[in-house]
């Protein structure tokens, strides 16, 4: 790999400003697509991002900052997509520069609903990025413990260990630590079905269970998360590792957790609609559930998946929380 290559970041959400300020520990110059004009225009002048980990101060002479994501593509050699997934191709219908010579790393945490796939195997597919230019960023992480520079762990994923090794470098800080990996579909199938997990246990805390259900809830959660994974693509991996494990109990268990957030609200009686129009930020689980409902189904109804079976329930079919719940309870150990 050549030295001096440039970094870009799609998408001005919560991710992607955390992203940006790891990235600008590291960089001199960052290029950075936001499509909303004014928000470029209000971190120019103040230095944060108005809506997003607003605590994060930017010094925005590192910024190449543009709403034209051929701009951003032209002018970076790898670049990082940090946008729902429900949104990633209505960004990517208004590229006219090809992303097939491009190092793609994906922070994404959801499946593509167009296809059907996750983010780096529709990148791949639609997209023609060979495999080893495509990589994963997972946590355990929360970007708003990363404004506050409080120790953080990433896992970089790709089969190149050359261009993991690269990308970590340039996120590593006093802040973030990086660790690399070359299970690049096992964590980013464990980055979606943990937002689905993170549900299940803010709906329970929202019906009135306790920690120690909550607890029950997790145990089974990886271990569902680990018959799932390996259904999809099985090979050698320690599920207790922090890209899997530890990234669903941040996710399951934080106050900055939004899908725990989404799934508490809907524990409380909220519809899927006034949660999602309270929260005015996009749960990827929601989107998750439906797509690892439909993907375990084809693959193999002998695979058991009560949690994801319950959460996809409750929110495609309107089934009732608190009887759903009390099924589940006995389907868990």
């Amino acid at each position: 790999m050549q030295k001096n290559l440039q970094f870009g970041v799609i998408g001005g959400g919560s991710w992607g400003t955390a992203i940006v300020k790891m990235l600008s520990e590291n960089l001199g110059q960052i290029a950075w697509y936001i499509r909303n004009d004014s928000i470029i225009r209000y971190i120019q002048k103040e230095g944060n991002n108005p809506h997003y980990i607003s605590s994060a101060q930017f010094d925005v002479s590192q910024l190449h900052l543009s709403s034209s994501i051929n701009q951003i593509v032209e002018a970076s050699d790898i670049l990082i997509f940090a946008v729902p997934s429900v949104f990633l191709e209505k960004e990517l219908a208004n590229l006219s520069v090809p992303l097939k010579d491009k190092i793609v790393f994906s922070a994404i945490k959801g499946i593509v609903p167009e296809t059907g796939l996750i983010v780096g195997e529709h990148l791949h597919e639609v997209y023609k990025i060979p495999f080893e230019n495509i990589g994963v960023l997972t946590g355990p992480c929360h970007a708003e413990e990363v404004a506050l520079e409080r120790l953080s762990y990433l896992t970089v994923a790709c089969s190149d260990e050359t261009k993991a090794k690269r990308v970590g470098e340039k996120l590593n800080s006093h802040y973030i630590r990086t660790k690399i990996s070359d299970d690049i579909i096992g964590t980013e199938y464990a980055a979606m079905l943990k937002n689905i997990y993170a549900i299940a246990a803010g709906m329970s805390h929202g019906l009135g269970y306790g920690d120690n259900f909550q607890s029950v809830l997790m145990s089974n959660s990886i271990r569902e998360m680990k018959r799932f994974i390996d259904c999809v693509h099985k090979m050698k991996r320690n599920i207790n590792n922090s890209a899997y494990l530890g990234d669903l109990l941040v996710t399951g268990y934080s106050i900055f957790s939004r899908n725990r957030m989404f799934g508490n609200m809907i524990g409380k009686g909220y519809t899927v609609k006034s949660a999602m129009m309270e929260m005015n930020m996009v749960a990827e689980g929601y989107y998750a559930a439906k797509s690892a409902h439909q993907l375990m189904s084809k693959l193999d109804k002998k695979s058991k998946t009560p949690i994801i079976d319950a959460v996809h329930g409750i929110l495609y079919k309107e089934k009732n929380a608190k009887k759903t719940f009390q099924r589940l309870t006995e389907k868990l150990d």
